[in-house]
């Protein structure tokens, strides 16, 4: 067999990574035929089918995942390679790139990376903030160094990444200070009726407030859903409802909106987690988030 074309190769990790050849292609920026006609011809070269259909997804084949493993650590370790030539000139701050799903309130994911910005050796932070789908599939071709979440990643997806849970908290409710007087006496029952600013349906969180608020047998009235939490605190402080927000970050947003906690469960649980392409963390400023969340912000 000659020797392998690495761009055929880097297009069916790019494929596989992503699980189907247009995302691919919007990645690469090339025409998803282009992609098509690449992967016919390394797997005329390799003489092996990578690829089987399963509905409209592609899945890898035996041979396919064996050919994945591969590319995926020699890509990986193209990457380090030049991460490190980057970094060569000394007092050259190291990078960390971080993905920010839009359900993760922003006060919390401040108190996550923050530890990032008092390391003894510089490191430029760069935050993005997009949906969780988008985010992973960035993380998938080395785009993200790390991405913050309030879920698991999902074991049906195909991409190669790792949960590293960094702590769980229970939930706060806040109102305006001149109404939140209103609420806390007989809370949670007070928020029968009550206007409440909610997360969207696509949220963890918004699931588990219904059951919650279904167990306890109140009916919120719901008058604005939101999927950026920190415009949903927005909303609350100018007194438009009650919003939700994790206990460990409650003193922050008091200080913050100018808001009153008027009750507080541990009966609702947010879980985050950070989620890298190493199942190992050996990134330094990784190591500080995922260290400080347990140890600080998490107790």
């Amino acid at each position: 067999m000659s020797n392998l074309n690495l761009k055929h190769l880097r297009y069916f990790w790019a494929v596989a990574a992503n699980g189907s050849i247009a995302r691919a292609s919007e990645i690469l920026h090339l025409t998803p035929q282009t992609i098509s006609g690449q992967l016919r011809e390394l797997e005329e070269q390799l003489d092996a089918k990578l690829f089987q259909k399963s509905g409209r997804n592609l899945v890898l084949t035996d041979t396919g995942r064996v050919v994945f493993s591969y590319a995926d650590e020699m890509f990986r370790l193209g990457d380090e390679l030049q991460d490190v030539l980057e970094g060569r000139i000394p007092g050259a701050a190291l990078t960390l790139t971080v993905g920010v799903a839009m359900v993760v309130p922003k006060l919390l994911a401040y108190r996550v990376l923050e530890p990032v910005l008092r390391m003894p050796d510089p490191v430029r932070l760069v935050c993005q903030e997009a949906p969780l789908a988008d985010l992973l599939a960035d993380l998938s071709v080395h785009k993200l160094d790390l991405v913050l979440a309030d879920s698991p990643i999902s074991p049906a997806l195909n991409i190669r990444a790792y949960n590293h849970l960094l702590g769980e908290s229970g939930i706060s409710f806040f109102a305006a200070a001149k109404k939140a007087r209103n609420y806390t006496a007989g809370f949670p029952h007070s928020l029968n009726g009550a206007p409440m600013l909610m997360p969207t349906a696509s949220s963890a969180l918004r699931r588990m407030l219904e059951q919650w608020f279904e167990r306890q047998e109140i009916k919120p009235l719901v008058v604005a859903e939101f999927e950026d939490r920190a415009l949903m605190k927005a909303f609350g402080e100018a007194d438009a409802g009650i919003f939700t927000s994790p206990t460990a970050v409650e003193d922050d947003v008091v200080g913050k909106y100018g808001v009153r906690v008027i009750g507080r469960t541990d009966a609702i649980k947010e879980r985050f987690y950070a989620i890298s392409s190493e199942r190992r963390i050996k990134h330094p400023a990784v190591s500080a988030i995922t260290e400080t969340a347990r140890s600080e912000l998490f107790i």
